[in-house]
């Protein structure tokens, strides 16, 4: 018999994939594998891998020895540890440079980033966190050393949640499943946090996150649905919490924000026309 789902009348629920008789586990168990390696992470010991990903050591003894005989991890049989490869690296890479939604954004990015004296980013849910695909910085100094590639976590960040009001309700309720999964203690306060977001979406347009995924670190996105079944995108300006607040933030930097979003929105949807 299989498993029952709990229900409420003000959440949908979503067919969990892995439970699909066409989810091919080994597989996302080696993808599993594969994000485990961090920005900063260059060698990893097959015991951390097996921590960090949660898997048994046989198993994860088997993934690591398929993955480098394919090319995509190496392996220092010296210390038994393992790194990405570059064959994994060309692919994100790939993805990245060809990411045309970025290549379009970046003029209106600067604009704002200008305009705001901050960071703006433009990033992308993957699991339960989300990846910037295009960043840009003013020319004033800033406390924000991120870049492209960077990961953060989902529901505690502007764009997190910027994503999650732009998405529909039964993929949020996948991601809602996955985030509790991922830490149930935490799941209550992040739930709070999503929900305030959806609140501020509806009435301003866009969502905020100040100090609450960084304590000095202020930040305000807004979602980018394209329209064409894409999930959607999230764009921010982030910066010192000591400055990104109060009227500030609320009168000029969210309406600037809400403003690009609809620019880029429009200017992807004329560039897929004449495509």
């Amino acid at each position: 018999m299989g498993r029952q789902r709990q229900s409420s009348p003000d959440r949908l629920t979503d067919p969990d994939p892995a439970d699909d008789r066409r989810f091919v586990t080994a597989l996302a168990r080696g993808l599993a594998l594969l994000r485990c390696f961090g920005p900063s992470d260059r060698w990893l010991a097959h015991q951390e891998l097996a921590r960090r990903s949660g898997l048994p050591q046989a198993t994860v003894s088997r993934l690591t020895f398929t993955l480098t005989s394919l090319g995509y991890l190496r392996h220092r049989a010296a210390t038994g540890e393992y790194a990405l490869s570059p064959a994994v690296l060309s692919l994100g890479f790939s993805v990245l440079s060809n990411f045309q939604v970025g290549r379009i954004a970046r003029p209106f990015m600067e604009t704002l980033a200008e305009h705001t004296q901050a960071a703006i980013s433009l990033g992308v849910r993957h699991g339960t966190s989300v990846v910037y695909v295009a960043h840009c910085r003013s020319t004033a100094r800033l406390i924000l050393g991120l870049d492209v590639g960077t990961r953060l976590p989902f529901a505690e960040t502007a764009m997190g949640r910027a994503i999650w009001c732009a998405t529909p309700p039964g993929m949020r309720a996948l991601v809602a499943g996955r985030l509790q999964a991922e830490n149930a203690a935490l799941w209550p306060a992040r739930e709070a946090g999503l929900r305030r977001a959806e609140a501020d979406s509806a009435e301003r347009g866009y969502v905020t996150s100040e100090s609450e995924w960084e304590s000095e670190i202020a930040a305000v996105g807004v979602g980018i649905d394209l329209g064409d079944g894409r999930e959607p995108l999230a764009l921010t300006v982030g910066g010192p919490a000591s400055r990104l607040q109060g009227a500030l933030l609320h009168e000029n930097f969210g309406p600037a924000l809400v403003r690009t979003g609809h620019e880029i929105v429009a200017a992807i949807q004329a560039a897929a026309w004449e495509d």
